[in-house]
């Protein structure tokens, strides 16, 4: 991997450069909540932002989209991607993208993810996490591929990482905007990494993870926070991994139809609904202990997945929090 920096100076040059490979999306602070939103200058960003409310897979995994349309007799497909790109990606949510590449990637792979990712330049940034990041219990916290760019900060600049051929292109077509790192940047770079890691709260202990939720599948904990939970799914909206979705026809009058994909979320009733009536997760209970199987069980061939972002644990009306759940979980078998 090669490193070079990016002096302060010429950030915004960099910046406008950037244009030239699609629509720039960043995050932006609206209220009291951050969203990635359409930028047009280095100003509107708010890079500093902790997390998101929506993670950055809405923009390859839409919340509602139409897949098909009717009209004049015959369904015709619709794959819209727009060359875009993502600045400022957290390390955990390239994470999280990388899980959703291994689902919708994996042959036959879905064309309205493909064609997106294809056409999307991710470049990462460093942060410093809060009270709700358990990343680093679970790995996620530095990502070493998964972005084109990614973007360390120094006092007087950038020290950035090329992840990718585009990378390098970006590098080679803006030539003049870097500079070679040098021992200075470097000191400073691991400065940065070692507060940073000695920042986090909270903390998610993987030893026998996925034989404590075996043996714990009857433990009171899962009733007491069921009781707790609203089942509002709120918590599926916001997570980087979760990809459930329901398939349903609108007709938009007596001669076309839409038909369209959006999100579903295994907190819903409905979710566990097969045909015949039959439910197989018919209790709240279920449901709630379900997702913390469907997060924290380790899959040998795929890792877990839960990146440890907080999202879940910060916009639950609730105010249940994963790790404490399943610490408490893991004590019951005590």
């Amino acid at each position: 991997m090669r490193y070079i920096k990016l002096s302060s100076k010429n950030f915004g040059r960099f910046f406008k450069s950037l244009e030239a490979w699609g629509t720039l999306y960043a995050p932006v602070k609206r209220g009291c909540i951050y969203s990635f939103q359409e930028v047009h200058d280095p100003g509107e960003m708010a890079l500093d932002y902790n997390r998101t409310m929506l993670p950055p897979k809405k923009f390859f995994f839409r919340p509602k989209e139409a897949i098909l349309r009717l009209k004049n007799g015959r369904w015709e497909e619709e794959v819209e991607a727009e060359p875009m790109v993502l600045f400022g990606l957290h390390p955990c949510d390239i994470h999280g993208l990388k899980i959703l590449d291994k689902v919708y990637l994996d042959e036959p792979a879905d064309p309205y993810y493909k064609s997106r990712r294809e056409k999307t330049l991710i470049i990462g940034i460093s942060c410093m996490p809060d009270e709700y990041c358990f990343c680093k219990s679970l790995g996620t916290h530095f990502a070493m591929d998964g972005f084109d760019l990614f973007l360390h900060e120094l006092p007087d600049g950038w020290l950035v990482r090329i992840g990718s051929v585009r990378g390098h292109e970006i590098a080679w077509e803006n030539g003049e905007l870097f500079e070679e790192v040098t021992d200075e940047d470097l000191a400073n770079f691991k400065e940065f990494e070692e507060k940073r890691s000695k920042a986090f709260q909270k903390e998610l202990p993987q030893e026998g993870l996925a034989d404590m939720l075996d043996l714990a599948y009857n433990s009171p904990v899962w009733k007491k926070y069921a009781e707790i939970c609203l089942a509002c799914g709120n918590c599926n909206m916001v997570c980087p991994t979760c990809r459930c979705y329901e398939v349903c026809d609108r007709w938009v009058d007596a001669y076309k139809a839409v038909r369209e994909r959006r999100y579903d979320s295994c907190f819903m009733e409905n979710h566990g609904l097969v045909a015949g009536g039959h439910n197989f997760r018919p209790t709240r209970l279920d449901r709630f202990r379900h997702r913390y199987y469907c997060k924290s069980y380790f899959d040998p061939s795929a890792g877990y997945n839960c990146v440890g972002c907080g999202r879940c644990d910060e916009f639950c009306p609730a105010k249940i929090e994963h790790v404490k759940v399943l610490e408490e979980v893991r004590g019951s078998l005590q």
